[in-house]
C-alpha cells in the first residue's frame, strides 16, 4: 500500500498518547497506525506551499520567490517582536498580518529538552507544544497581540533558553522542572506593558505523552535531498519527528513542500 503526499507538518490531537495525522490530496493518514510497520519514503518532487508550482523548496515549504514575497513567510513569524500590524504598518500584506498578529497570543514555558520560553497564538495551544516535543507546558501570560508576546519573549530569553535540543528531546532526556515556580520567577523580568496581563493564580500544567515504542540512543537525521529513498521500521513519533528502529529520525516539518511516495508494508 502506498500514498503520495506533498508534506506539510503533521496535524495533531492531544490524547494519551498524541494522535498524529498526515493530510494531502484529499488523503488523511493516521500515522500512529503505522507504528511497528516497515515504511519506505521516496522523494519524488516538489510543490511550493505558496504558488503550488514544482519549484525547488528554499525554506519553510516555499520556493525562493515565495519565501521573499509571501506574507506567510515574513520575518515577524519567526521574530514576533518585529510585528507592526498593531501600528497599522504593513510588512507584506497588512490584511493578513492584522488577521494573524491582532489576536490573543500566549507566552509560555515548556519542557522538551530543558526549560524554554516560547510564543504561540492562543488558537495553536496545545499544538505548538506538541510540535516542539514538549512533555509539559504552562502559559506565562496571554496578551492581545503578537507584538506584546514578542517583546515578552525577548525579555525572558535573556534569563531562560528559547530553543530545544532536538537530540535530547528525541532521546527523552528530560529534566524534572517545577514550571509553576519558574513562572513565578519570570514575573520580575516581564516588560512593564505586559505586567497587567500576568495572572498570579495561573498554575495548570499541560502534560503530554507521545506514541513512542523505542527511543533512539543515537540520532541519525534523514536528509531526503541527499538520500531520496529510505526504508525503516517506525518506532515512534515525537514533536514533528518520525523515529525509526535503526536510530534514523525524520523531521517532517523540515521537508514541507517536498513530494514523497510513502510505501507501507
Amino acid at each position: 500500500m502506498y500514498f503520495e503526499f506533498t508534506l506539510t507538518k503533521m496535524q495533531t490531537e492531544l490524547t494519551n498518547p498524541v494522535q498524529y495525522y498526515l493530510f494531502s490530496n484529499n488523503i488523511s493518514l493516521n500515522v500512529n497506525q503505522l507504528l511497528d510497520k516497515e515504511l519506505t519514503i521516496e522523494h519524488i518532487g516538489y510543490e511550493c506551499l505558496g504558488c503550488g508550482q514544482g519549484k525547488k523548496i528554499f525554506r519553510q515549504g516555499f520556493c525562493y520567490d515565495c519565501f521573499y514575497s509571501s506574507p506567510l513567510a515574513g520575518d515577524w513569524i519567526m521574530k514576533p517582536e518585529l510585528s507592526t500590524a498593531h501600528l497599522d504598518i504593513q510588512d507584506r500584506d497588512l490584511e493578513y498580518e492584522k488577521k494573524v498578529q491582532l489576536q490573543p497570543h500566549i507566552v509560555y514555558f515548556s519542557v522538551s529538552s530543558e526549560l524554554k520560553v516560547g510564543v504561540t497564538r492562543k488558537t495553536q495551544v496545545p499544538y505548538r507544544w506538541i510540535d516542539q516535543g514538549a512533555v509539559q507546558a504552562l502559559p506565562i501570560v496571554e496578551v492581545p497581540n503578537r507584538y506584546l508576546a514578542g517583546i515578552t519573549e525577548v525579555a525572558l530569553k535573556k534569563h531562560f533558553a528559547d530553543r530545544t535540543n532536538f537530540r535530547k528531546m528525541l532521546q527523552n532526556e528530560i529534566p524534572e522542572i517545577d514550571l509553576v515556580q519558574e513562572r513565578l520567577k519570570s514575573r520580575e523580568y516581564l516588560p512593564e506593558d505586559v505586567l497587567p496581563y500576568y495572572d498570579n493564580n495561573q498554575a495548570i500544567v499541560t502534560e503530554i505523552q507521545y506514541p513512542v515504542l523505542q527511543y533512539p540512543t543515537k540520532i541519525n537525521s534523514l536528509n531526503i535531498s541527499v538520500n531520496p529513498i529510505y526504508q525503516g521500521k517506525l518506532k515512534g513519533i515525537k514533536g514533528q519527528y518520525l523515529i525509526f528502529e535503526d536510530q534514523t529520525v525524520f523531521n517532517v516539518r523540515t521537508y514541507e513542500g517536498f513530494k514523497v511516495r510513502l510505501d507501507i508494508k
